[in-house]
């Protein structure tokens, strides 16, 4: 079974959207996702991807996890339950990490599986209707942050922080 790993952007509220829509464009947080995402397998929410610019994601195996049955679309995995996405990635023997890409209730569902957190931390506070779960310190631990950084072109503040599962 490969590693299941969580990639969110998240505000100081935990807030990550508003209206199917991201809060802020950071180009270096899209290229980090990119690097990270590319090559692998990608599972999401029927939201979340009908909320992309390119569907499916390229170079990327995309799963989209939704309780509507007729759903489908071209290259594209569809399943109904948590337990069919591991079913199917657990057939991907080539596959050593499955990133969950959102939005709120699919990283709620897969928290519980998950062993790493790439999180963006965006240092300023936006209106939303979609929030991450609270990283319980007691679960996981920081394994490596970056110094904050300004965004260019939005005046942002953000860094990056991964975090790792504790083993019991």
């Amino acid at each position: 079974m490969p590693i299941i790993s969580i990639i969110v952007a998240l505000d100081n509220n935990r807030a990550i959207g508003l209206n199917n829509n991201l809060l802020w464009h950071i180009s270096d947080d899209l290229k980090r996702f990119k690097a990270l995402t590319t090559g692998h397998t990608v599972i999401m929410g029927r939201r979340t991807f009908d909320s992309l610019p390119k569907r499916p994601l390229p170079n990327r195996r995309n799963i989209v996890l939704t309780h509507n049955p007729s759903f489908q679309y071209e290259g594209v995995d569809v399943v109904q339950s948590v337990q069919q996405c591991f079913e199917l990635i657990s057939s991907y023997p080539s596959d050593d990490e499955v990133f969950i890409i959102g939005g709120s209730s699919i990283y709620e569902a897969f928290l519980p599986f998950t062993q790493r957190i790439y999180a963006t931390h965006v240092h300023h506070s936006f209106q939303a209707d979609a929030f991450f779960p609270s990283i319980d310190s007691g679960v996981f631990l920081v394994q490596e942050q970056t110094p904050l950084t300004v965004d260019e072109k939005s005046n942002l503040t953000y860094n990056y922080t991964t975090y790792i599962r504790k083993n019991d």
